[in-house]
């Protein structure tokens, strides 16, 4: 049961090219591909790529590697992929492929997942009301969840995700915050192997809310759960003003920061090292890893892609799952 399956995100982003484009690399056979075939082999058309299809009945069917070899377990699109144009109609494609790669992890048939590119805002308008992969993960396994993005060099989580800036402080209160900092030190002892888990948390407000000056929540909440915290023996600190938080200082004694809000922590990653951030998903009884980019629509079919995330979301997933 070593076997991984990818699933390509939203069929007219870059996704299938990039099932193409892993396929000129000779995947390992235990690699699953979950996608319609014909996205893959109009994408190899598109590119000029050979490929090989290997079409599963299930996941326990044999498995091949070799030369440009995909081992695809096909989910039937809706209707005809248009690529580089986005098509609500497809959107029910899309969330069959994530609930086929989520419920074979939850059923031990495989050990882990890795996600490619949607659109959360094409999902809706297909209405599946999400408002990205961790939040719909977190619903599939009925359990809480916590994003965290990482790279070489340091670890991201965030303690809210997708939602609007001005409804961010409804989203700190002392106990959903005591459930994030708790789920980020069981995960990196579980599944990084980190023994105690150093935490550096960031405030909300600039400042870490400089006394109260620019803000209650980081004197009144963040700074209470840190306290709450330590004396559950979990090591954490803060609230640090986020505008010193990424220090090197901080990245070298600290395993991972706590930001509060998106954009407040995922700017500072990306810059950092872009193309080998990935997305892991903390929380959740499977194994979760994603590419940190979007669809890319303007690069289908161009062959002008760059599988770095994806390489190193595979290879996060293995070490991950052992």
């Amino acid at each position: 049961m070593n076997k991984i399956v990818i699933t390509l995100g939203d069929p007219a982003g870059i996704g299938p090219d990039l099932g193409v484009l892993l396929a000129q690399k000779n995947l390992n056979k235990n690699i699953i591909i979950i996608s319609d075939p014909t996205l893959l082999i109009d994408s190899a058309s598109r590119l000029k790529k050979k490929i090989k299809l290997n079409i599963l009945k299930n996941v326990e069917s044999k498995t091949y590697s070799g030369e440009k070899i995909i081992n695809v377990l096909p989910v039937k699109l809706n209707v005809k992929n248009n690529p580089g144009k986005l098509n609500p109609s497809n959107s029910e494609y899309v969330i069959n492929t994530i609930k086929m790669a989520a419920s074979l992890c939850l059923e031990k048939k495989v050990k882990c997942m890795v996600t490619g590119p949607i659109s959360k805002s094409v999902l809706n308008d297909g209405g599946f009301k999400i408002s990205g992969h961790t939040e719909f993960l977190a619903k599939i396994c009925k359990s809480k969840s916590v994003m965290m993005l990482m790279n070489s060099y340091m670890k991201v989580a965030l303690h809210t995700t997708h939602v609007p800036l001005k409804n961010v402080n409804r989203y700190i209160t002392k106990s959903s915050l005591i459930e994030t900092i708790q789920i980020i030190n069981k995960d990196l002892k579980k599944k990084f192997k980190i023994d105690n888990p150093k935490i550096l948390v960031t405030g909300l407000n600039p400042h870490a809310g400089e006394d109260g000056l620019l803000g209650n929540e980081d004197e009144n909440i963040i700074k209470h759960v840190i306290k709450t915290m330590r004396k559950k023996h979990i090591k954490v600190d803060g609230p640090i003003p986020a505008d010193t938080a990424f220090i090197k200082k901080n990245i070298k004694e600290y395993d991972i920061i706590l930001t509060m809000y998106h954009d407040q922590g995922l700017p500072v990653i990306k810059f950092n090292n872009f193309k080998k951030t990935v997305n892991v998903t903390l929380g959740l009884p499977i194994i979760r890893v994603s590419v940190d980019h979007g669809t890319a629509l303007d690069l289908v079919g161009t062959g002008k892609i760059d599988t770095s995330s994806f390489l190193e979301a595979i290879k996060v997933a293995k070490s991950i799952s052992g």
